[in-house]
């Protein structure tokens, strides 16, 4: 049942849920009747703060399973007028410097003068015991800063814009901010994170674009470009680009063929159209549509690694007419092991030319090879660069060679834009740059890193081709690998003994051929059976939680990392995460913590940061980067986080959205991470996101034990199911044209057989 209009009016006092995809929001306020009774209210709340007093429109409503609650439309913040209200105002971490100590004292020493006063002569904040001249300051600034935010904000929530989103806006274009949005919404979808194409089409109708506007045309083709790029591809069909534009944006073929045409032909439009070999039919071309990044990325990738592997200068010359059974013989005695056949052949080939690919699954030596490549170069002191994508690939890389390891960000220092400070004009001082977990590699890092490797150094490429493609645009190992090409390449097929004892290891090699995994009799691999989706989170947390730590004496935050096929649902990563704290990092007495959105952030929170920002740290935080939050200081509205590449990074409280909790990850985010035990929920809630390079992937970051929880319908759904399609990239045919052949027995997925080293 529900009623007539009404206002409500009262004090937020926490969150309970947020979805910053559509802005739905539940949340308890205090009206100041009732004994202290909390309100239930829901709907277009994203962005509001706890502490904040708000003025609601909307309906009452009655909810079968919850109650009466407040149903709201839309909402302005209030400043509040009594003691209570304004000290829970300032305590609320609304005004940077300010925390519920500091407000207490501010508000006992000026009582309901106290707004006012912050407003009119802030000098005056001296006065309170324990703020000197410097809080004093910064409080000022903040109180400012937040009056300047809401003009802004009185605009924008008019057009639609919540409170969060207003804030970045503002960060990005200042006292700009409602011409900006004014002139061109469009805007924003490029210039300010978080925003979309769709947030800014909607604030464009709001502010009177046209509906079929030639601009609002553009915008949509190149959010449909920035989509698929999101999705893998590095172009798009024109076909199917103009398709998708014109369902997305309603309007006729004829206008969306016109605008591209329009967009390709202006310099400054941002999109490349580019006659390509067709992935169905290489007889026939298709016409490709690509952002520009993507294109020059592309482009310059193919011709730098032609130059690379063409070169007559070389900085290992050594080994052009080494005597190899010397060389390995040496070898043999200093690691103790000694190389199989197809593992020479791969140590030869990384020594003796400018590029090469090292690639197979787990217990094949993959590792051992590296090994032996970069002792065999250190031995005739070659400058040695050792890189991988994550910093948890990194440590690994470095405790397996013995020498430093960094991330390729950190590697080629990038800067705020991403641009490097090392690439062709100031190339890496190395003689060999190897580079693990290089299915990771996506089209606009590896273009960023093959620039910056000098000309004569050799280049060896190190990853698993059957694990998930790269989370950016593009399948660089997967091209570098595709048949014709000029990249030579070694697979290593076969498992080793040692590792032919590890469940986990013959399990993953089952799923990469498509049969079932072994999951009794095993003392690393078990499959918990639960057919309800719900059940299965909720079991998953258990064994996560408490079963693994009290059997395998593991700790629950650091090795234990459950990896989901998908991040919404019941066992999905989002709620498995409220669970997973819940459990291992509960809220306790005097322990600090911070609400934003839907999320609570506390101290020893396992938490990954989920854009790139080149601002942070010493070199920039980037996509991925794991860490564990070590301080949070409510007054000064930051929390701290120790990160994987032991950087202590600080964030302000209004940066969180940037965070996310980690207890539990999707297994896109898990590539080139190891842990010494993985839970995976696979239940038919995720039925279209179970595949098996899904599959194989989760499983492969496990060290010592896997666990799979759910059903078996949906495990032989995961096994059985091949991803569709490759995504879109012309790499391998920019590669293939005018390329020398492959050197003989390199081939990808050349066997050499051997068992004798293991990896």
């Amino acid at each position: 049942m529900t009623f007539q209009p009404a206002v409500l009016e009262g004090v937020l006092e926490r969150i309970t849920y947020a979805n910053e995809d559509n802005g739905y929001t539940v949340a308890r306020v205090d009206t100041g009747r009732g004994g202290g009774e909390l309100l239930t209210v829901v709907g277009a709340l994203l962005g509001a703060q706890a502490g904040e007093s708000l003025r609601m429109e909307g309906r009452w409503g009655s909810h079968p399973q919850y109650g009466r609650q407040f149903h709201v439309d839309n909402y302005v913040t209030v400043l509040p007028a009594t003691i209570q209200g304004i000290r829970r105002y300032l305590g609320s971490g609304l005004v940077k410097g300010i925390g519920p100590r500091i407000a207490d004292r501010i508000v006992s020493h000026f009582g309901v003068d106290t707004l006012e006063i912050i407003e009119a002569d802030p000098k005056k904040l001296v006065e309170v015991p324990g703020l000197g001249p410097k809080r004093t300051k910064l409080i000022a600034a903040a109180w400012e800063e937040q009056k300047a935010i809401k003009e802004v904000m009185v605009f924008l929530q008019g057009v639609g814009v919540s409170t969060s989103i207003a804030v970045r806006i503002y960060k990005q274009y200042g006292d700009a901010s409602i011409s900006v949005v004014r002139g061109n919404p469009y805007r924003l979808a490029a210039d300010v994170w978080g925003i979309g194409f769709l947030t800014a089409d909607r604030i464009a109708q709001s502010v009177g674009i046209p509906h079929d506007s030639p601009e609002r045309v553009k915008a949509g083709l190149r959010h449909a470009l920035s989509q698929s790029s999101d999705q893998g591809h590095c172009y798009l069909p024109e076909e199917r680009l103009i398709s998708e534009a014109v369902k997305l944006l309603q309007v006729d073929t004829g206008l969306v063929i016109d605008c591209l045409g329009e967009l390709a032909a202006d310099e400054e439009g941002g999109v490349v159209r580019e006659p390509v070999p067709d992935p169905e039919d290489p007889s026939r071309h298709l016409t490709a549509v690509y952002l520009v990044p993507f294109h020059r990325a592309e482009v310059a990738l193919a011709a730098q690694l032609k130059r690379l592997l063409r070169t007559a200068e070389d900085r290992l010359p050594w080994f052009q007419d080494v005597d190899w059974d010397k060389a390995l013989g040496w070898l043999a005695e200093r690691t103790g092991a000694r190389l199989a056949p197809e593992q020479r052949e791969a140590v030869r080939l990384a020594l003796t030319s400018r590029v090469a690919v090292l690639t197979g699954g787990p217990g094949c030596g993959k590792s051992f090879t590296v090994r032996s490549v970069v002792e065999l170069a250190r031995a005739k002191h070659a400058r040695v660069v050792l890189a991988a994508p994550t910093g948890r690939a990194a440590k690994r890389l470095a405790e397996l060679t013995g020498a430093e390891a960094s991330t390729v960000h950190r590697l080629l220092e990038l800067k705020p834009g991403g641009d490097a400070a090392f690439d062709r004009d100031r190339p890496l001082e190395a003689d060999l740059v190897v580079v693990d977990e290089a299915s990771m590699l996506d089209l606009l890092l590896a273009n960023k890193l093959i620039k910056a490797v000098p000309p004569g150094a050799h280049l060896l490429l190190v990853g698993d081709v059957d694990q998930l493609p790269s989370v950016g645009a593009g399948e660089v190992l997967r091209d570098l690998l595709a048949e014709g090409g000029p990249v030579p390449a070694v697979r290593l097929r076969r498992i080793f003994r040692q590792a032919q004892q590890s469940g986990v290891v013959t399990n993953a090699h089952r799923i990469n051929s498509g049969t079932q995994p072994l999951t009794q009799g095993l003392e690393d691999f078990f499959l918990f059976v639960e057919e309800d989706t719900e059940a299965a989170g909720a079991l998953t947390v258990d064994v996560a939680a408490r079963r693994i730590p009290a059997r395998f004496g593991l700790d629950p935050r650091r090795d234990v990392q459950v990896l989901a096929p998908m991040h919404r649902g019941p066992a999905g990563a989002g709620a498995l995460n409220g669970l997973l704290q819940q459990a291992v990092t509960p809220a306790r007495p005097g322990l600090p913590e911070k609400r934003f959105g839907g999320r609570v952030f506390r101290v020893g929170d396992k938490v990954t940061q989920i854009r790139n920002n080149y601002e942070k740290g010493a070199n920039g935080v980037f996509n991925g980067t794991v860490g564990v939050v070590t301080g949070l200081h409510v007054d000064d509205h930051r929390l701290t986080v120790l990160t994987d590449e032991d950087e202590e990074v600080a964030y302000d409280f209004d940066e969180l959205d940037e965070l996310s909790h980690a207890y539990a990850m999707t297994i896109h985010r898990s590539q080139g991470s190891e842990y010494p035990a993985v839970v995976i929920p696979v239940t038919t809630g995720a039925w279209m996101m179970l595949q098996r390079n899904l599959l194989y992937t989760a499983v492969t970051r496990a060290k010592r034990l896997v666990v799979l929880v759910g059903s078996r319908r949906a495990l032989g759904q995961a096994v059985r199911t091949v991803s569709a399609g490759r995504r879109c990239t012309a790499l391998d045919n920019r590669l293939r044209a005018a390329a020398p052949p492959r050197e003989a027995g390199c081939v990808p997925g050349g066997d050499h057989g051997g068992q004798e080293g293991a990896g």
